[in-house]
């Protein structure tokens, strides 16, 4: 928990004296598709080919996503192409002082990411859609690339190929998918916990009813 905190505030710091330096854009609204397994998986396939690459996600394993209606099977031959178990955490190979050199900070891990950037701006899924979909050319940056939503940000387009083979609804409604299973990724037990939470709600307005009917007929007969 201390490290997934550090990892949280580390990441918040980085954003935020971005925002202070050099402003940025004002959020789009991200799609909800938390109850979406379609847009989950195709998240997930995402993540796993295009994020996977350089950020970890060292708090989830992959047998997790047995949680979004893929078989064990299908996660190992599609999405898992580092480790030899299904079980294992979703982590990266690259060294990060590697990283760190090539492109100035070490990538983030995006274990709840889409949980650590919420703010006045909106929701952490909000900050996510509009900065995935925000890149520009700007060849006075190191890596070629700039983003609206984080200027100056040391993330290269890591995107540009998918994005420039589709057109712009496709492409935002990939990013939609990614967003959602990274918020999915930050608490996958968010849409159980909520049901459970409506059930208890009814269970509990149910328990007050009969309670204030039975203390209705108790004190009927008492004068």
């Amino acid at each position: 928990m201390k490290k997934i905190i550090a990892l949280m505030l580390t990441w918040m710091a980085l954003v935020g004296l971005a925002h202070a330096a050099g402003g940025g854009a004002a959020w789009d609204k991200a799609p909800n598709r938390l109850n979406d397994n379609a847009a989950l998986q195709n998240g997930a396939k995402l993540f796993a080919n295009y994020c996977l690459n350089c950020h970890s996600a060292g708090y989830m394993r992959y047998n997790r996503l047995t949680d979004i209606g893929l078989t064990p099977k299908q996660i190992q031959a599609n999405l898992n192409f580092i480790t030899p178990k299904v079980g294992d955490l979703m982590k990266v190979t690259a060294n990060p002082a590697d990283s760190a050199q090539w492109f100035g900070a070490a990538p983030p891990d995006l274990s709840v990411i889409a949980r650590s950037r919420a703010g006045a701006g909106g929701s952490g899924a909000d900050y996510l859609y509009t900065f995935l979909r925000g890149f520009y050319r700007d060849p006075a940056r190191p890596t070629g690339w700039n983003n609206h939503a984080f200027v100056n940000t040391a993330m290269p387009n890591v995107l540009w190929q998918m994005q420039a083979s589709m057109n712009q609804a496709d492409f935002d409604n990939s990013m939609g998918d990614l967003v959602a299973y990274l918020q999915w990724m930050g608490e996958p037990s968010q849409t159980t916990r909520k049901q459970v939470g409506v059930w208890v709600l009814l269970f509990l307005a149910g328990f007050v009813l009969i309670a204030w009917r039975l203390n209705a007929a108790y004190w009927r007969h008492i004068k």
